[in-house]
């Protein structure tokens, strides 16, 4: 019995030691001519075996090494320790534990048995866990006994006490030297190291305020813990319901780093994903004889790397979105607040269901410094990606010629050369491409970015993706992202993330101009031919045309950048990213009056020099968007203030004369704004109602020039 409506196809996702069973379900897709064919258990014999591939484990290190970065670690160079769950026979555990060579895992259990080592040396104790994995069958039991440290060993849960050396009591930090094993287990979780890594089945960790009963995993209540008494300082999970959210929730507000498993292991999920697609074009191939089944094979095992490539980008692009939103937690939580109350409101989401914060327990955040945890936006982020794909599915947005590079860069590159037009006629050619398009927009703009440009705006989620694709490739944001985070270990991951939300600001307020200067629906393809080569013009000579004390500005900020690590080339770019929406206005002007880039650029910085307009711009920022009307406020005076700038540049171009020559033309208009503005400004307190007058007065100088 069937209660949806009819699908194109269904996906078999083999979990549990039961991806063989693939192969026959695929035989019996074939036996009943299923047009799918054996993309309809992705995982068979001839596709991408997750295990061989270790996919799910590396889109779960993903997760540790940007969390490793967080606290000034390499998780690839530097060691780390780490207790497990799971054995080295276990996809996930063993491949996980094989990701670096320096990690020092000193104690782990499975079903079977509790392994300690409590001083390991990496070097010999990851060639042993390397010999394991490729060992049928393995369990911690085959552990050659020479390569385990003094005070460690194996020892069967079945046993009635275990005996701590004070080696390993030290490292688990417990002052007990015999306990069951259970409490022993318990311990284990407990244990003050650099990571926990769950690549097991079962819930080990649940919140204080829960019960056994409310888990529902009555096998592993002996031993399970509280979030808030876990001393590791990151999680990673690798198996699913290692944690219950809540239980993440209480771990995170203690300062522990984790996300949740739908992120951490997302990465197998997202390798059937392509799998299915891509044998879903290849497939059709064969069936109309443009390929043999052979080719096709060797095609798949050919593109393998690739494919595992292109799953981890998405795992490091989720995985620094929601590093981002860590950062901004505090301040952003009144805008966190009201977007939970949209998605509540329009039906998406039951707070109460997801354990995200009500009202009130938003406010006790507030009150402590704190915001939403990772777990938190981990939740938000899926229920984001989800309603806004929903909107753009049913819009004409994913037909869009100009999106076809969405769907081309979805498969690989020897994919992309050889059937580009099969690509363009893929079946499910218009859901990947809204999935391509959500998911980058999600990642690169943030969690509530359709939601504040929504407030500020009033446009519909398609019509903000619209001008998200056009701004985000007139500014050439995927590119500067990549060279931001291609700055790894050599450069903090706080200085990072302040780059990466200054191209962030850059792009939304790019996509706020043309989503009010241009008419909706706006056509991408315009918009980039318009702006795209200006824009690049301008984003290495802004700082020649700025003067005074906003010079001054954007070349401390240059220093800084350089002092922190930063290459010159991008410190000096990014020195002027705050500034750089402007260049909308002058690209605009410029091509209106036909008139040099550079000059008119010149002219709008002139102005706002000898004018002294910093006040009002640094005033305008100053303003706070605690509440959606503040933040509405804040957006209608800094839209007020550039189209002020942009009159005035547009009125000494029509009257054909220099800054000076217009300042001389207009000495009582201008002096009068003076006069104003210094009159404001010896108040010394800058909120809506002086911010107001002092925009008013700019907007009026445009008027009673000549």
């Amino acid at each position: 019995l069937r209660y949806d409506d009819d699908d194109p196809y269904l996906v078999v996702a083999a979990d549990k030691g039961t991806a063989t069973f693939s192969d026959i379900a695929n035989g019996i897709s074939a036996d009943y001519d299923f047009w799918l064919g054996d993309a309809f258990a992705s995982g068979g014999s001839v596709g991408y075996d997750h295990k061989v591939m270790g996919i799910t484990a590396r889109g779960a290190w993903e997760s540790v090494r940007r969390h490793a970065q967080v606290l000034g670690r390499n998780a690839d160079a530097d060691p780390l320790t780490v207790v497990g769950i799971g054995d080295m026979s276990g996809d996930v555990f063993g491949n996980g534990l094989l990701r670096s060579p320096h990690v020092k895992l000193v104690a782990a259990f499975d079903h079977r048995h509790i392994f300690l080592d409590p001083d390991p040396d990496p070097e010999a104790s990851y060639a042993e866990r390397l010999r394991l994995f490729g060992l049928p069958r393995s369990s911690w039991r085959d552990y050659d006994p020479a390569m385990i440290s003094q005070g460690g060993g194996v020892h069967p849960r079945t046993v009635k006490s275990i005996t701590l050396s004070p080696g390993m009591r030290k490292r688990l930090g417990t002052d007990v030297s015999e306990m069951a094993p259970n409490e022993l287990i318990s311990v284990i979780l407990r244990a003050p190291v650099d990571l926990l890594w769950n690549g097991g089945i079962g819930t080990y960790v649940k919140s204080a305020a829960e019960t056994n009963a409310d888990v529902g995993d009555r096998a592993n209540d002996a031993v399970r813990v509280n979030g808030g008494e876990l001393r590791c300082r990151i999680v990673g999970e690798g198996g699913n319901l290692g944690l219950t959210q809540r239980g993440r929730v209480e771990y995170a507000l203690a300062g522990g780093l984790i996300n949740t498993d739908a992120i951490d292991n997302s990465a197998g999920v997202d390798c059937s994903d392509h799998e299915v697609n891509i044998k879903i074009l290849l497939n059709g191939c064969v069936r109309r004889g443009e390929l043999s089944m052979d080719e096709r094979n060797g095609l798949l095992v050919s593109m393998t790397d690739e494919v595992g490539e292109l799953v981890l980008d998405d795992n490091r692009a989720q995985t620094m979105a929601l590093a981002i939103a860590r950062k901004q937690a505090l301040a952003m939580i009144s805008v966190h607040g009201r977007y939970l109350h949209a998605l509540e409101s329009e039906g998406w989401l039951n707070r109460a269901l997801e354990f995200l914060p009500n009202d009130r327990q938003l406010a006790e955040r507030q009150s402590n410094g704190q915001g939403l945890t990772t777990p938190e936006f981990s939740v938000l982020m899926a229920y984001t990606k989800n309603a806004n794909a929903v909107e753009v599915l049913a819009s004409e947005l994913p037909d869009d010629t100009y999106l076809q590079a969405e769907l081309m860069r979805y498969f690989p590159h020897a994919m992309q050369v050889q059937f580009p037009d099969q690509i363009r006629r893929h079946q499910l050619r218009r859901e990947i491409v809204t999935t391509q398009l959500v998911n980058q927009m999600v990642n690169l703009s943030g969690i509530s970015f359709d939601h504040r440009i929504t407030e500020q705006s009033g446009a519909n989620v398609t019509d903000i993706c619209r001008a998200w694709v056009a701004a985000r490739d007139i500014i050439r944001l995927p590119h500067l992202w990549s060279e931001i985070e291609a700055l790894g270990a050599d450069v903090k991951l706080d200085v990072q993330l302040d780059l990466l939300l200054e191209a962030r600001r850059m792009t939304e307020r790019g996509v706020l101009w043309l989503l009010r200067r241009r008419r909706p629906p706006l056509d991408i393809a315009t918009a980039v031919r318009e702006f795209s080569g200006p824009m690049q013009v301008l984003s290495t000579r802004y700082d020649d045309v700025l003067r005074g004390q906003l010079g001054a500005v954007t070349h401390s900020t240059w220093a800084s950048r350089l002092a922190a690590g930063v290459p010159e080339s991008l410190a000096e770019r990014s020195s002027v990213w705050p500034l750089l929406h402007t260049a909308f206005d002058v690209i605009d002007i410029s091509a209106r009056f036909q008139t040099d880039l550079v000059s008119v650029a010149g002219i709008y910085w002139h102005l706002f020099d000898v004018l002294d307009v910093l006040w009002l711009w640094d005033g305008v920022g100053a303003l706070p968007r605690s509440t959606r009307w503040e933040t509405q406020a804040r957006a209608a005076l800094r839209d007020d203030l550039l189209i002020g700038l942009a009159d005035l540049t547009e009125d000494v171009i029509r009257n054909g004369a220099d800054v000076a020559g217009w300042l001389a033309k207009n000495e009582r208009a201008v002096a009068r704004v003076t006069a104003m503005f210094n009159e404001v400004r010896r108040g010394e307190t800058f909120d809506i109602t002086t911010l107001t007058v002092g925009l008013r007065q700019l907007r009026n100088l445009s008027l009673a020039t000549n």
